[in-house]
């Protein structure tokens, strides 16, 4: 991962409030009732001095009447100027005292009239300490010293640098971006290309992009190179591939291309099409780990070589443009619908690439990860922020494992019919017949129990909404195993148990979550042999509590 080569000299930002910094938040009653269809970005980075200034043009149509236009916009960059519908609005009609901008609006607008707010503004925009964890911009050089900017802001949301509505559902319908930028850099972008301008320097490059997520919206900037191909989707339609990078990369960034192929016919064969095809997959080379951008997924994994073959950061940023860009969680509450999702991804696409081995071995890594500190779905609204100092990588690796139990229990018919629903919204997805969607921890719940024909909420309650993983108790007594599950608020968990005994496999019912089976003696036996059940083990509680106390004591 490369650093940011920050110059102490040049101008730092100021700290955002803390309402910049919490992306989420939930939206008010003018936003809730506004429907926002475009927006129309202009933005000049100058390297030099770390600022950009800006000008956004927003359509919103009114639901209802509507007195006031609320959007949020990090305080720390100035407003200049703002217009709605070619008013200009006096001083006192705006408001933004900590990152919530409030615009009183010249008349109310009637239900479906349209507000089209422009704002221009300019400023520093928070730097990055540790992008993409600590998010903001990134001001850096490349290894032969031309400026090498991104952007990376899922955590603190959009407003960061630009009017927006931040929260997951804040998502406007389309997206023009023009990004001016000192000649010769180039910029890559979400969406699709609509040309660059070059004058006097400086060089601006169109995008125009469906649907993006508000912190998918993104500034990749360097003195790129671009590598192109095109992809037969089985579903009939050519995808353009995308990849820029930078030119000593090239020979590298022809063998990560050569991934993007494979990669979209494992998702597309176990799922639906992919989402964005008529814009592009698109990646580009980032001086950040990465981030899943819509259509221009950043990495920045510095071509490392995996001895699974196949390189982790590209597969998980890109299993979100399924989980995460076409889907989205409305709240950040059901996170896990990002992270466990686009988690699982991975061993399922070292089952479908290398086979059983590398499956298990996915699947091992993942659960000596998980924490069971927090759970992972509350119930009530959460920021990004909550989520990530809560459950933390518990939404991807707990996430994860419990989607793999689930797929032991219900076959694999109907949890790839599960997702491919939660994903599309239909069965039958095919280019054309779908937009991106919104959804809910409920309704994946809810999906499962409509296919399967019974009630899985038990099942999910103890696995999202509790700290603490099941317990299974174990008792061998004269010739007969006995097993009980322990749940932490004691409700009952009836999920079966497979056992091993000798070279046979029974399956234990578990009905009340109690089950029971006769062991002869001097026969060897296994619990859940196939490794198909998340559980709490007491082997692995204790190899990590043993890892931190020797981190600890190191540290002294």
């Amino acid at each position: 991962m490369a650093q940011n080569n920050a110059n102490a000299n040049l101008p730092m930002s100021s700290q955002p409030t803390t309402f910049t910094m919490s992306s989420g938040t939930d939206r008010t009653a003018e936003q809730l009732a506004s429907i926002f269809e475009k927006v129309d970005l202009s933005l000049k980075l100058d390297p030099s001095t770390r600022s950009i200034e800006g000008k956004a043009i927003l359509d919103l149509r009114a639901k209802s009447e509507l007195k006031r236009v609320v959007l949020e916009l990090d305080r720390n960059l100035p407003i200049d100027k703002v217009s709605v519908n070619g008013v200009v609005l006096a001083a006192e009609a705006i408001s933004n005292p900590e990152g919530r901008l409030f615009l009183t609006l010249p008349s109310p607008l009637k239900a479906g009239e349209l507000a089209q707010v422009a704002i221009q503004y300019h400023g520093v925009p928070r730097i990055a300490i540790r992008a993409p964890w600590d998010g903001g911009f990134v001001w850096s050089k490349t290894p032969t010293g031309e400026p090498w900017i991104a952007s990376a802001v899922q955590g603190e949301g959009c407003d960061l640098f630009w009017p927006c509505i931040d929260h997951p559902m804040g998502k406007p319908q389309l997206a023009t971006l023009h990004i001016t930028v000192p000649a010769p850099l180039v910029v890559a972008g979400n969406g699709v290309a609509q040309g660059m301008d070059e004058r006097d320097g400086w060089r601006t490059y169109h995008w125009k992009t469906k649907n993006p997520s508000t912190y998918g919206i993104s500034i990749n900037v360097g003195p790129y190179e671009l590598m192109e191909g095109e992809y037969q989707s089985r579903f009939g339609n050519r995808i353009p591939l995308k990849m820029w990078h930078l030119p000593a990369n090239k020979e590298k960034a022809k063998e990560l291309f050569a991934e993007f192929s494979p990669m979209l016919d494992f998702f597309e064969s176990r799922f639906g099409p992919y989402p964005f095809g008529d814009e592009k997959m698109g990646v580009v080379e980032t001086p950040h780990l990465g981030m899943e951008h819509q259509t221009i997924n950043a990495y920045g994994n510095d071509y490392t070589k995996s001895p699974h073959g196949y390189d982790w950061l590209l597969h998980h940023e890109f299993s979100h443009e399924w989980f995460g860009n076409q889907m989205t969680n409305e709240n950040w509450d059901d996170f896990w619908l990002h992270e466990g999702f686009a988690s699982y991804m991975q061993p399922l696409y070292l089952q479908y690439l290398r086979g059983e081995r590398d499956f298990q071995v996915g699947l091992h890594e993942q659960r000596s990860r998980i924490v069971n500190k927090f759970p992972i779905v509350t119930g009530h609204s959460m920021s990004e922020h909550d989520v990530s100092n809560g459950a933390g990588n518990d939404v991807y690796f707990k996430g994860s494992l419990m989607l793999h139990t689930l797929r032991g229990q219900i076959g694999d018919d109907l949890f790839f019919k599960a997702i491919r629903r939660l994903l599309y919204g239909r069965d039958d997805p095919k280019p054309g017949n779908f937009s991106p969607r919104y959804s809910t921890t409920k309704e994946f719940i809810q999906i499962v129990n409509q296919l399967t024909k019974k009630d899985w909420n038990w099942f999910f309650k103890a696995y999202l909404m509790q700290p603490k993983l099941p317990k299974l108790s174990t008792l061998l007594e004269s010739g007969h195993l006995k097993l009980h599950w322990q749940i932490a608020d004691g409700s009952v968990f009836s999920l079966p148990v497979e056992v091993r005994v000798g070279n046979h496999i029974h399956v234990v019912p578990m009905k009340d979550g109690k089950g029971e089976l006769k062991v002869p003696a001097n026969t060897l036996y296994t619990i859940d042999p196939g490794s198909k059940v998340l559980r709490d083990e007491d082997r692995i509680e204790q190899a990590a509590a043993d890892a931190a106390a020797r981190r600890k004591a190191r540290a002294k």
